[in-house]
């Protein structure tokens, strides 16, 4: 994974050659002999993650000392609030690390360049189409652009008590044979015995999980006809719902105590044996190689299938502004930070999946160490994810669907009356953002 510092420079110098020079961005202004600076406004939080992006950062700059980048620390708590003020304000950083659901509205707005004819054809091919087609949206005025990089990508898997799941005599899933829901469902009931549960559904943020699962079914939550986009809750989108809610109050294999809990809140319990099984986001992983107790096994399973694996996927992305007056120099930055070696770093540090296919072949990205080789398979399931493309989604998920949905996971309305409220009081959301 390492790369010694002449290759990095090489690997440099080909990526920015790749890149070339005009294109359309802003040149340079910086006084002659002086470097040209660009600001990298980074979302890394987990430590690995911090230390991997500032190494990068460190690389390029040993190697390039006519174009120097500066690395500033950004939280996903108020990226979005405080890019707003930036970019009104033109102070916004050059290159802008995001996630693809966020860029739709700076896209509309002219706040961020349009990259499609700036990518080097090296980063463009090494990531495939489904992955570009999370960052691609309208500009405003009718023309579809690319307004970042997607480079990482989360799935869902099962995290198992691997003594509990052996026990059980269920069939252990592979990426190439996953679960069904029905297979799931039994074997969580297999598990359910002694006071103890076979699964546990952390609800406290339910929407995207349940929406990219629901895909397993062809549930997409929204349509658009005629222009106009409205919230769809049929027979497709009420299959998965109904499923967890089935073992919640049916079948009394999910763990009820979870329900109210985030992600990783279920962990403590989990390496009690207090329940078997934990879908999750492929991330969890780290805090349970990191916290579980000595001799505590667990293991990775894919997430379950219905007509198909299909997941939603959603990147982190890195954007230029639009105002940036060093364009063609943060591109070439880009390049190299998002090439192929340097995402398997940064996928590793966050515990998240690569876009490039010459990161997924990575050895770290495909060893049995820590299911990396499960999760790593998972992507060849994602599709874009449907809300990605819904102007208004945040507000419906925040005000409708969060609330909604914990509501009927807690067993205090009907999936009836769950499908109502998502469906009219998420269209009058809705309304209010079509143009």
């Amino acid at each position: 994974m390492r790369i010694t510092s002449a290759l990095a420079a090489a690997a440099i110098l080909t990526l920015a050659a790749a890149c070339g020079g005009g294109g359309g961005g802003t040149q340079s202004s910086s006084a002659p002999n002086e470097p040209v600076k660009i600001n990298f406004l980074s979302l890394a939080w987990q430590k690995e993650s911090v230390a991997a992006n500032k190494q990068l950062v460190d690389e390029w700059n040993k190697a390039n000392p006519n174009i120097q980048v500066t690395y500033v620390q950004g939280s996903w708590d108020n990226v979005n609030d405080q890019l707003v003020t930036q970019f009104a304000g033109g102070t916004a950083p050059d290159v802008i690390h995001n996630d693809s659901p966020a860029l739709s509205g700076f896209a509309s707005d002219g706040y961020l360049l349009d990259l499609k004819d700036k990518l080097p054809a090296e980063l463009k091919s090494d990531i495939p189409q489904p992955a570009w087609d999370t960052v691609t949206f309208d500009d405003g005025k009718g023309q579809q652009g690319v307004y970042g990089v997607p480079f990482l990508q989360e799935s869902q898997v099962i995290i198992a008590n691997k003594k509990l799941l052996d026990a059980s005599g269920a069939r252990v899933p592979t990426p190439d044979n996953p679960w069904t829901w029905d297979e799931f469902s039994a074997a969580a009931k297999k598990m359910t015995k002694g006071g103890n549960f076979g699964v546990a559904w952390p609800m406290k943020s339910p929407v995207n999980k349940t929406l990219n699962l629901a895909l397993n079914f062809g549930g997409t939550f929204f349509q658009t006809a005629d222009g106009k986009t409205t919230v769809k809750v049929g027979p497709e989108e009420r299959e998965v719902l109904q499923r967890i809610h089935d073992q919640l109050y049916k079948d009394k294999s999910a763990d009820p105590a979870a329900l109210g809990q985030g992600t990783a809140d279920p962990l403590p319990a989990f390496y009690k044996g207090k329940f078997a099984l934990l879908p999750a986001g492929v991330y969890l992983r780290q805090q349970v190689a990191e916290q579980a107790p000595q001799g505590f096994e667990w293991v990775t399973l894919p997430a379950p299938k219905g007509t198909s694996a299909q997941q939603g996927a959603v990147s982190q992305t890195l954007s230029i502004a639009q105002d940036s007056k060093h364009a063609d120099e943060a591109m070439k930055f880009i390049a190299f930070f998002l090439n192929g070696a340097n995402q398997a770093k940064l996928a590793k540090g966050d515990w998240l999946l690569p876009t490039s296919q010459a990161a997924a072949a990575d050895p770290a990205m495909t060893t049995k160490e820590n299911g990396w080789d499960v999760a790593t398979a998972s992507a060849k399931n994602f599709v874009v994810a449907p809300f990605l493309k819904v102007n208004g989604f945040d507000e419906w998920k925040t005000k409708v669907a969060t609330p909604t949905l914990q509501e009927y996971f807690a067993n205090k309305i009907t999936i009836d009356q769950a499908a109502s409220k998502l469906v009219e009081d998420g269209n009058k959301v809705l309304e209010r953002y079509q143009r």
